[in-house]
């Protein structure tokens, strides 16, 4: 149940500072006012570690003076504060070089409508019943198999938020938010063969979270799978992303396609509008208004309206991510993704994770990846990585201390299938990516 009250003070706060640009002579402003607040608690070896709590605030405005655009920040509510504040933005825009592309969004692409899209569920938890939780995650963690030798801990976080945005087109909205978590990481073995693993639960709603006891169950599960892990000698083979990792592969594919990535000209995908870029069978959308989704947002971050719209249809690119600056640009619209996308799901295939190791046959699954190899510009991809070989769609060996690499491109084209074991924990919701090809390095 949101929280009226809350959002009208924060509301009133961001008007006086719309006012107060307007008294200072500015020609357009927007500004946004948030405030969060949640309990973080960890426990380690059985025993508490930390216990924080957290109140934050912080209110920042823009303002215009014709194309002329200066921007400042406070966390304090006090009259004289704002008016410092907006007056500090205003020094700046005065100063500032002119930009013709600067400036609020066109005022008919404003959101007008504001489902309830059911982001806001506190948790009635203490510390003590978080550090419980804690612990009990972690000692299922640990009594899960005798070859876990030691724990990085459980934590417990609980969080929730107002934000309010306003601009001096006559928008004014606010929304609150929560988003609660529970996490495990553990190592095992002895000696020189030791390896660690994590796992994580996620939601906006505490009761969507999975049990504390199989978070940990799981953490323990995915460290003793990677005792005993081998390096492979240097080759060329099918790759399988599991869904945590094809996340970040399509992470690559919309840091490419975004408007600053376009008019920087830093991007391997430029002029790439309409044109095949994936197989055919591969669709990739937004949905911004899904009830309780974790990117679900009526508006971005300039107060302009999302929608459901196709990014990628048929393995061709429908349309970029761009906001108001770069979308003029680039001579373009915005798409309404300003502070980036909302709810990114890509369509998924028939076959779940079991199936998708039969197509995959022989070759490797990856399950963690390491280091920042990817070049935007070009499209190079390289990157430490660590999984499973699998044979005859059954995983063989745990594998460590390879590299895998090609260029993404290329990969983007041949993803031979796509899972529907969707991980649901993020913003972008993608099952496991299977890719025909990609060079290891080894030993």
């Amino acid at each position: 149940m949101q929280n009226q009250d809350e959002i009208q003070r924060l509301k009133h706060v961001v008007r006086q500072l719309l006012d107060e640009a307007k008294q200072q002579g500015a020609s357009a402003a927007e500004a946004a006012f948030s405030v969060d607040n949640g309990l973080s608690v960890s426990a380690r070896l059985g025993d508490v570690e930390t216990i924080e709590y957290h109140c934050d605030q912080g209110i920042g405005v823009t303002v215009y003076f014709g194309q002329q655009k200066g921007s400042a920040s406070t966390n304090d509510v006090s009259t004289d504060s704002l008016r410092e504040t907006v007056k500090a933005a205003c020094s700046i825009a005065r100063y500032a070089s002119a930009d013709e592309y600067a400036g609020l969004p066109d005022p008919e692409l404003l959101a007008t409508e504001f489902p309830d899209l059911d982001l806001f569920h506190p948790w009635d938890i203490d510390a003590e019943q978080a550090i419980a939780l804690a612990v009990e995650c972690e000692n299922a963690a640990r009594g899960f198999d005798k070859a876990i030798s030691n724990s990085e801990g459980a934590t417990v976080n609980s969080h929730q938020g107002t934000r309010v945005f306003g601009n001096s087109l006559g928008f004014l909205q606010g929304y609150q938010s929560s988003r609660h978590s529970i996490s495990c990481s553990v190592l095992a073995g002895s000696g020189d063969n030791m390896q660690r693993d994590y796992w994580y639960s996620v939601a906006r709603n505490p009761a969507l979270l999975e049990a504390a006891g199989l978070v940990g169950e799981k953490a323990a599960q995915r460290t003793v799978a990677r005792l005993n892990a081998r390096s492979l000698s240097t080759r060329q083979c099918p790759v399988l992303f599991a869904p945590e990792m094809a996340s970040g592969l399509i992470g690559s594919l919309l840091g490419a396609i975004s408007g600053s990535s376009l008019y920087r000209k830093s991007s391997f995908l430029l002029d790439s509008l309409d044109t095949q870029i994936l197989p055919d069978f591969v669709r990739i959308h937004e949905q911004p208004l899904l009830v309780g989704g974790m990117g679900s947002a009526s508006y971005d971050a300039e107060g302009v309206a999302t929608r459901a719209r196709d990014i990628v249809s048929e393995g061709i690119l429908r349309s970029y991510i761009l906001s108001t600056y770069s979308a003029r640009k680039l001579g373009m619209q915005t798409t309404g993704n300003a502070g980036g996308v909302h709810n990114l799901i890509v369509e998924t295939g028939e076959r779940d994770f079991a199936g998708m190791l039969k197509l995959l046959d022989t070759g490797l699954l990856v399950t963690e990846l390491m280091g920042q190899g990817v070049n935007r510009v070009t499209g190079d991809y390289s990157r430490g990585a660590s999984g499973f070989w699998v044979e005859n769609g059954e995983i063989q060996y745990p594998v460590q201390e390879i590299t895998i690499a090609g260029n993404l491109k290329t990969m983007l084209r041949n993803i031979v299938a796509i899972g529907n074991d969707v991980d649901l924990r993020g913003n972008i919701r993608v099952g496991s990516i299977l890719l025909e090809q990609m060079a290891i390095a080894g030993e």
